[in-house]
Parts: structure tokens; C-alpha cells; sequence
């Protein structure tokens, strides 16, 4: 084993994997990439009620919805009193997919 490296320890490639996986996991429910959107042209954060209050799910089921995002770091959330500020994580989004997208890019071919 290299140093600093313990054998429980996945690779950064299985992390790397890890990570994907989540994020397209997150990706693959249309509610989810429309909070997305919704948070995207909403100034980038809004409340779980606000959030709730443009779908036509249960609560329950946004909660769920809120909670697979911030998961796979696509949202962070903050308490405030009795409210909770969801946040989008745009650079998280956009460096996942990106480097995914990258492994096709190919310079020899158009």
C-alpha cells in the first residue's frame, strides 16, 4: 500500500465513481433537476416551503426530493429560526458532469 493509504480506503477513482454515481442518481428524477432549475432562477436558494409550494408533490416526497440532493452535494442547507434555506451548489453540478462530459471530449475527431 502507498503511504498514508489504508487498505479499507477506496481509491480516489472509486471515490471519483462514488461521486458520479450520486450525482446522476440525483439527476435522474425530473422533480429533482426541476428544484434545480427552480433554485437556478430563483436567486440560487430559497426555503423548503417555497421550494414545496411550486410542486405538486407531498411534502414527504420534496422532503425526500431535498434530502437525495443535498446527498450528492448539490444542495447545502442552512437553519434559520424555524425555516431551512436550501442553496444551490452550482460548482459542485457543473464540476461532476463536467468531468464526465471530459472523458469524451476527443480533440482528434469532430
Amino acid at each position: 500500500m502507498p503511504d498514508g493509504v489504508k487498505a479499507d480506503e477506496p481509491s480516489l477513482a472509486e471515490r471519483r465513481l462514488a461521486d458520479l454515481e450520486n450525482v446522476f442518481t440525483a439527476l435522474a428524477h425530473e422533480q429533482r433537476r426541476h428544484i434545480l432549475l427552480t433554485l437556478k432562477f430563483r436567486g440560487g436558494e430559497m426555503t423548503a416551503g417555497d421550494i414545496a409550494k411550486r410542486f405538486a408533490c407531498s411534502w414527504p416526497t420534496t422532503t425526500r426530493h431535498l434530502r437525495v440532493l443535498e446527498e450528492a452535494g448539490l444542495l447545502t442547507v442552512e437553519k434559520r429560526g424555524r425555516e431551512r434555506y436550501y442553496r444551490l451548489m452550482t460548482g459542485r453540478l457543473l464540476e461532476v458532469t463536467g468531468d464526465w462530459l471530459s472523458w469524451f471530449a476527443d480533440t482528434t475527431t469532430k
